[in-house]
């Protein structure tokens, strides 16, 4: 379901794919051949959300913007993005080529760098910043150091079984 809020409409590239039980409400923009599926809430009442191309949000993700203190903030994920089962992406920006594990949660103003892998039920705290090619684990969320070759796989690969994925949903007009 797409709405508007306070004169500001979704827009989602031709190519992406968005279940319909999915809920995506203000100023949010979503790239080429990316997918939202069941569940998903993308919330940009509080500021824009900017989502990239080849950007895959699993189904029972929540991405919601706005800032503490101030509410307003926006959010902007980069490229070639997935993010897992039930993730809540409450951050200010994730980079290209990155994979958010299943329930993992980026809070307030945090920054993900490029090629990074946030861990399954893993929190990052308020205003941290994540370097580029970091692995985080736990609660709160510890850098264990840069990604392993079969790591790198899940980063590079992982969107590309979805873009298939995705053409299937769209060429059976689920």
């Amino acid at each position: 379901m797409l709405r508007a809020f306070d004169g500001k409409e979704p827009r989602i590239a031709e190519s992406a794919f968005v279940s319909e039980a999915a809920y995506i409400v203000g100023d949010v923009e979503i790239g080429e051949h990316s997918n939202v599926w069941p569940g998903a809430v993308i919330r940009a009442d509080f500021g824009s959300i900017r989502i990239g191309n080849r950007v895959s949000i699993e189904d029972n993700c929540v991405i919601h913007s706005g800032s503490p203190f101030t509410f307003a903030g926006n959010v902007m994920i980069g490229d070639r993005v997935v993010i897992g089962h039930g993730a809540v992406v409450n951050c200010k920006s994730i980079g290209d080529s990155v994979l958010v594990g299943m329930s993992a949660t980026l809070l307030h103003d945090a920054e993900i760098g490029n090629f990074c892998i946030i861990g399954a039920g893993c929190l990052v705290g308020e205003g941290v910043r994540i370097p580029d090619k970091s692995v985080v684990y736990g609660v709160p969320g510890r850098i264990v150091g840069p990604p392993t070759e079969k790591q790198l796989w899940w980063i590079e690969e992982a969107y590309k079984g979805y873009a298939e994925l995705t053409r299937k949903y769209k060429a059976q007009g689920l």
